[in-house]
């Protein structure tokens, strides 16, 4: 998926990212803004997972958009 299209519609894809990856805040999610940079960044903080593995995630996530 294009992740402008991901940014104009993160305020409906917040929902699915929490039950996503739970462990976020909402505030987070919030400063994530649909870029893609700043939530594997903080999917990678929050579940100390190495960044390839939370790029995977969140382009398995962004693909069913």
């Amino acid at each position: 998926m294009n992740w402008d299209t991901v940014k104009g519609k993160w305020g409906q894809m917040t929902g699915e990212v929490k039950s996503k990856w739970g462990e976020l805040t909402d505030d987070e999610i919030t400063e994530a803004e649909g870029d893609r940079e700043k939530l594997v960044g903080k999917i990678q903080e929050r579940y100390g997972i190495a960044k390839d593995e939370a790029e995977r995630q969140v382009d398995e996530f962004a693909a069913k958009f």
